[in-house]
């Protein structure tokens, strides 16, 4: 009740930045959700809508002693495979890269126990079968050594043939796409990302890896955010069910497919915010971006490919990537996701998004667009939340952003 009580009575201008007029409804509620925890962290939310921005504000503290900045990078995990997949996206329209061409083609000695028919459409859509990160290695320390990990990729054996079946890659899934982008082009990750994504856009605060000069820009979790695990166990104990493993029982998924795709062993000795974990290569958790940032890369995708007169992602590709490639849930997943290519469905409280796509953070974050609205969306915080979905923030957020857009395109905000 508490909790409740605090979004009522909350400061509805709490807030620094810029705001729209026409979204004011947005910046209040994004004041509301953050106003009554302020003393434990801060966020940002960026949006743009038909090419202009039209929110960028922040909010809260980025540590226990300074405040979130408008330049604050915050550690988004998942949220970073939407950006990842689009510089894939970038390269396949420079014909550097095929969804259909198998990964060895590029990347020879990936072919190794059973993968050579593997391809990129397979990884972005998680049909690859290369889920099983927890028998992929013996200690999480592993995944902050690159070139390890891409040898781990190659030594993988999936848990099921190519396209029989969907499984949520949930850390794989940044070693099997920036590999084969590497292997292909020649380039070091950061190299594709800064010519293709950061410099075009004017990102200001975009890392798979973040530079020794950058970490100061990081928000960080006062008390530690929690670790990517609600399933571990200490030997002979019998396993406590989560909200998420019950849903999957219920639905007659295996929630010990959630444990192997979402938890390495030895994830006591390792942190993703300690300066070891900040700056390695681990691109489906560690992208640390601004609100900004992020909202720009999905303006180009809201966009549809175009970004400032320049077609950087051609029509037949963008129409390729936006393509629901399967309705089906997956063997990871609590809820459907209808993955696109390397994106899913919008997660909102109503308001439909038949066009539109994105992506999530374990710890909440999310950036989106909606191409039929022009829309695109960030929110990036350091709370300690702990959620594969999201919260009622993030929706909350995310049906407002809609429903101040529609005010516009239909002089009406509604709910659905």
């Amino acid at each position: 009740m508490s909790r409740l009580r605090d979004i009522v009575f909350a400061d509805t201008h709490q807030y620094t930045g810029f705001v729209d007029e026409r979204f004011a409804d947005l910046a209040a509620q994004f004041s509301r959700f953050q106003y009554g925890r302020l003393a434990s962290g801060g966020a940002a939310l960026a949006v743009y809508f038909q090419d202009r921005q039209v929110v960028n504000i922040h909010t809260g503290k980025k540590s226990a002693t300074d405040n979130w900045q408008e330049n604050t990078l915050s550690i988004c995990y998942s949220t970073g495979k939407g950006i990842l997949a689009t510089l894939a996206h970038i390269l396949v329209s420079e014909g550097l890269l095929d969804y259909d061409v198998p990964v060895a083609h590029y990347w020879p000695e990936f072919a190794r126990n059973g993968k050579q028919a593997i391809t990129l459409r397979h990884i972005l859509s998680h049909q690859s079968g290369l889920y099983d990160i927890r028998n992929m290695i013996e200690n999480a320390v592993e995944m902050s050594d690159w070139p390890h990990m891409l040898q781990v990729m190659e030594g993988a054996v999936p848990r099921f043939e190519p396209g029989e079946d969907i499984a949520y890659q949930a850390l794989s899934f940044g070693w099997l796409v920036g590999g084969v982008m590497e292997k292909a082009t020649g380039k070091t990750l950061a190299a594709l990302m800064q010519n293709w994504l950061v410099e075009p856009l004017a990102l200001d605060g975009a890392y798979f890896g973040v530079p020794t000069d950058q970490l100061s820009r990081v928000a960080v979790p006062f008390s530690g955010l929690k670790k990517a695990t609600a399933t571990t166990q200490r030997s002979g104990q019998k396993k406590k069910l989560s909200m998420a493993d019950r849903l999957i029982e219920i639905t007659g998924q295996n929630p010990q497919d959630f444990v192997d795709a979402m938890v390495p062993k030895g994830m006591k000795n390792f942190s993703f915010f300690s300066n070891e974990g900040l700056q390695a290569v681990i691109p489906a958790a560690n992208g640390a971006f601004t609100a900004d940032s992020l909202a720009r890369v999905y303006t180009l995708l809201a966009n549809r490919g175009n970004w400032n007169d320049r077609q950087m992602i051609h029509p037949d590709v963008f129409s390729a990537l936006s393509r629901v490639q399967t309705l089906r849930r997956d063997r990871v997943m609590p809820i459907p996701m209808h993955w696109r290519l390397g994106y899913h469905r919008v997660i909102t409280l109503g308001k439909h998004v038949q066009q539109g796509f994105g992506h999530i953070g374990y710890n909440g974050s999310a950036a989106w667009c909606d191409p039929q609205r022009q829309l695109s969306f960030a929110y990036t915080h350091n709370f300690n939340i702990g959620s594969i979905t999201g919260d009622y923030r993030l929706w909350g957020l995310t049906q407002e952003a809609l429903r101040c857009a529609d005010a516009i395109l239909n002089g009406r905000k509604g709910w659905f």
